[in-house]
């Protein structure tokens, strides 16, 4: 039996690197590999010109099996720590870009990542940049996912490093704002992270989400004063500090009360965690229970649905549409005087409701955009309709109104409510089971 030709044609004296890839293709097989990421010439067709936030090191996308994939070449050594760390990442659960595979050139000392390009992403100059009239409270937003992403990494373990809003991707989420971590050069992954640790990686995300906010004011044109950076970054702070005591807080319960356990649970459900173990010791006092929690991922609604439906969402919009689901069982009860399965009202959810309306959506907003957020932002809709007439408008007069306003994209400036507008009093609650934080 022969053996197989090399991937890629070398030049003489040239030695091919070590190529690893998860996904192989015929475009990412082909591409020049033997050569610096800097001096390929790529077809069009295969090049993809995406805007690239600030980065030590050069950053391009190609198209391969019909996805968008990065490139990053950086020295070896580091190249094949990040791939790592992100294959870890990634085992662990955790929002990160996934590493695809690397190509490691020892003969120039340096070694290209390649990684799925987020879908449906921003960056953050992006974000705030297209919503030229956001709130302060769009701002709070993005910043609290920034702390909640580092709550999520410092959970697993993960020292990260550089963590800052260049080093970010944002993705709408429901109501809420997910983020990513798309730079792991610096990361570690330990079994537990020391408050030494995780007090200095806080530190790190304060000081460079000052320097990046006052770097785009600087860019608009904006005072200082008005966005006041620095206030901004120390939000990020106290929202890391409240959630990681929520997550880690131990109540005193009186022995016997199922009541208080079961609301505990339910609040760090309501956050999207979900919990992996209780304990529950004696305390000093007698009569008394001290209640300890552990929590895994935060994907317990997107976890759920998947379950129940089949369908793969981001957590909070899990969330939406469990409760949409709900909602229609419900109706269907009321409508059909009987009690209806829960198995028979998600076939019919998804069936009757999701199916049709995410293809009157697609139609609505292109290949660019995420159709299940474009679902969440059409129960959005249907919600303000609602509260305006004081009575429930239904999904189809609703879906109808959305699509004749264009079915608007809050993250399209001037377009659509703002991620969490300034509400009149008796609006709609905040989504965020602990409160919201000073803008």
């Amino acid at each position: 039996m022969t053996a197989p030709p090399p991937l890629v044609a070398a030049d003489e004296g040239v030695s091919l690197p070590r190529l690893r890839l998860r996904r192989p293709t015929d475009e990412l097989l082909a591409l020049p590999w033997d050569a610096p990421l800097a001096s390929w010439r790529l077809d069009r067709a295969i090049f993809r010109d995406l805007p690239v936030g600030p980065s030590r090191h050069l950053v391009r996308f190609v198209v391969a099996g019909g996805d968008v994939i990065a490139l990053k070449e950086e020295p070896l050594h580091v190249a094949v720590h990040e791939f790592d760390v992100l294959r870890q990442l990634e085992d662990l659960g955790l929002p990160a870009v996934v590493a695809l595979g690397i190509a490691e050139s020892p003969e120039w000392g340096t070694g290209i990542v390649v990684t799925d390009y987020l879908p449906h992403s921003l960056q953050y100059r992006r974000l705030l940049m297209r919503m030229a009239g956001a709130s302060r409270r769009t701002r709070s937003r993005l910043l609290d996912a920034m702390a909640s992403l580092l709550v999520d990494l410092h959970l697993r373990g993960v020292f990260w490093g550089d963590c800052s809003l260049a080093n970010t991707l944002f993705r709408r989420d429901g109501n809420r704002v997910q983020a990513y971590l798309v730079d792991a050069e610096t990361s570690e992954v330990h079994a537990a992270l020391s408050d030494g640790q995780r007090d200095y990686d806080l530190e790190i995300l304060v000081e460079n989400v000052a320097f990046g906010l006052a770097d785009l004011a600087a860019y608009l044109g904006r005072p200082f004063e008005e966005d006041d950076p620095i206030e901004a970054a120390e939000s990020v702070r106290r929202r890391y500090e409240r959630l990681w005591f929520e997550l880690h807080r131990e109540d005193e319960i009186v022995s016997g009360d199922r009541h208080a356990v079961t609301r505990r649970i339910r609040l760090l459900n309501d956050l999207g965690f979900a919990v992996e173990e209780i304990e529950l010791v004696p305390a000093e006092n007698g009569g008394w229970l001290r209640l300890r929690v552990a929590v895994g991922s935060r994907r317990f609604h997107a976890e759920e649905l998947a379950r129940r439906a089949g369908i793969v969402a981001l957590e909070d919009q899990a969330r939406l549409l469990l409760n949409d689901l709900r909602e229609y069982g419900a109706w269907l009860e009321w409508y059909e005087k009987r009690h209806v399965p829960d198995d028979e009202a998600t076939t019919r959810w998804r069936a009757e409701v999701v199916a049709p309306t995410l293809v009157r959506l697609a139609e609505a907003i292109g290949p660019d955009r995420d159709p299940v957020q474009a679902y969440c932002d059409l129960l959005e809709h249907k919600w303000f309709l609602s509260e305006r007439d004081g009575e429930d408008v239904g999904l189809e007069p609703a879906l109808l109104s959305y699509l004749a306003l264009g079915a608007p994209a809050p993250e399209a400036a001037g377009i659509g409510p703002d991620l969490e507008s300034d509400r009149a009093p008796g609006s709609r609650p905040s989504t965020d089971p602990l409160g919201g934080l000073p803008a």
